[in-house]
């Protein structure tokens, strides 16, 4: 890194304080000796660079001075004073180039080789990298405001101890990252690639294998292309995403923090306190994998002007119409727990009083049965076949006046939104779960960031096994969801 003079003289005192910190040690472990023998070398290093720019300075003074002369007194007046020279670096922009050398660095955030690791503390270098991919995420290309807010809350508020999701976003974010992985969308081969871009594309690789070791493979999708980021950008179509608590996860299994309500009590003065703790549970989500496949002509690919944005949004797509049957009947095996799956048979089912029927005070009753610390912050979730079902119930326009619902789906019932999902029941079969009715923050979707794709060139017609002049991209990402309190939750079913 080519440092300007001012640059120069405060890393050379840096070093000094950092030397003489460790000279005041009476016992050097081994890592202090290396970084003592670093910090000396780079010390020489800078020092004879900060020299060689004072040199040529003062060697550019004395032509400019014999350039005046030369041109006689009216010259000489005019050119008196330091002259601007970019190779000495006295007179250049202090925002492009400001003094500091940590704040130089991040002019180029994703480049992580500039970060210090030997004689730091690990928590320092991670707080760096966050720092960095903070950063990262206001330069890198190819997102929109709302992808950039996700990506910062995603890091702010779910990076680890070992800032994994900040070395993912450094690691897949660059320019010469999206531009590699562009030109691998067209050739698997990456026969075109610069020697930033292939070295850009090598060291995601390396951190693929490293920390994504239960992947199947693949390549990882830019930071802002991956599903994870754009759909918490609250740009989804999901409504059970829209009101669920979506947190994120960095290993096979999300594990949570959940309690009861802390029970107060008034004691008298001076007297012993009341048992008032609360009961803490460790609700776990495990991670699942889902798979999808792009196949597109060669025809499309070469045709297509922005084919990478094109896929993005069709895995995008493609995840948000398999999630929605999944948040709301998955099995939980192998798949997410839905929120239907995971409140049948529990004390939160209620059933209907008529058989493969329900009626206007079955409403009032679900309403009725959740507790009013959960029904303050709930909705309804429901097929809109049963919506125009209750539509139906109100004739004479006031009988039931608080089920009066207007043209559309309905966006209040009984004072709370009314969800669509279109997985829910929409028949009155008998024992049909037909509408649920909760706060459903106590509903959570745990996504692992990092979608990988593999480029499969060829793709073959299986008759007689010839090329079918098509191409793919095999997707692959992981996600949870479960209810982690079924009792901020009601379910109404037909008897």
């Amino acid at each position: 890194m080519e440092l300007s003079h001012s640059q120069a003289v405060i890393r050379l005192r840096d070093i000094q304080a950092e030397l003489e910190r460790l000279g005041e040690k009476e016992d050097l472990t081994v890592e202090d000796e290396q970084l003592f023998d670093e910090l000396t070398r780079e010390f020489a290093e800078v020092d004879d660079h900060r020299r060689q720019m004072e040199r040529r300075s003062a060697l550019e003074r004395v032509r400019s001075a014999t350039k005046a002369v030369d041109r006689g007194p009216a010259a000489l007046k005019v050119e008196r004073g330091t002259p601007v020279n970019k190779a000495d670096g006295y007179d250049l922009d202090p925002i492009l180039n400001p003094d500091s050398v940590e704040d130089r660095r991040f002019r180029n955030p994703w480049d992580i080789s500039e970060v210090r690791q030997w004689g730091r503390d690990p928590d320092e270098v991670n707080q760096e990298l966050a720092a960095r991919a903070l950063c990262a995420i206001e330069k890198m290309p190819g997102a929109n405001d709302q992808i950039r807010e996700s990506g910062t809350r995603i890091l702010e508020r779910w990076d680890d101890r070992n800032a994994y999701i900040a070395r993912l976003i450094l690691h897949t974010s660059s320019p010469a990252y999206m531009r590699a992985w562009c030109k691998k969308a067209r050739d698997p081969q990456g026969a075109d690639l610069t020697y930033e871009e292939r070295i850009a594309w090598q060291q995601a690789e390396a951190f693929r294998a490293m920390s994504l070791t239960d992947s199947a493979g693949g390549y990882l999708v830019p930071f802002q292309l991956d599903p994870t980021v754009i759909i918490s950008g609250d740009i989804s179509v999901s409504e059970i995403r829209r009101v669920a608590r979506q947190v994120i996860a960095t290993g096979d299994v999300w594990n949570g923090v959940s309690s009861g309500a802390v029970s107060w009590s008034w004691d008298a003065e001076a007297s012993e306190v009341s048992d008032d703790s609360t009961t803490f549970a460790q609700p776990s989500i495990p991670i699942y994998t889902a798979r999808g496949f792009v196949p597109i002509s060669m025809e499309a690919l070469a045709d297509e002007a922005n084919v990478t944005a094109t896929v993005a949004e069709l895995l995008a797509e493609g995840r948000t119409d398999l999630e929605a049957a999944a948040f709301v009947t998955g099995s939980g095996v192998g798949q997410p727990t839905g929120i239907v799956t995971a409140l049948t048979g529990t004390a939160s089912e209620l059933t209907a009083a008529g058989v493969a029927s329900f009626v206007l005070d079955d409403l009032y009753d679900v309403h009725g049965a959740l507790g009013a610390r959960y029904r303050r912050m709930a909705s309804w979730l429901g097929n809109t076949l049963i919506y125009n079902l209750i539509r139906q119930f109100d004739t004479s326009g006031g009988g039931g006046f608080w089920t009066n619902l207007g043209n559309g789906t309905p966006e209040l019932l009984l004072g709370r939104q009314a969800l669509e999902a279109e997985d829910m029941a929409g028949a009155l079969t008998t024992g049909n779960k037909i509408l649920v009715f909760g706060d459903f923050r106590n509903y959570v979707i745990a996504d692992r960031v990092g979608m990988t794709v593999e480029f499969i060139p060829h793709l073959f017609h299986t008759a007689n096994n010839r090329p079918s002049g098509q191409r793919g991209w095999f997707a692959s990402y992981r996600t949870g969801a479960d209810s982690v309190n079924d009792g901020a939750f009601r379910m109404l079913k037909t008897g």
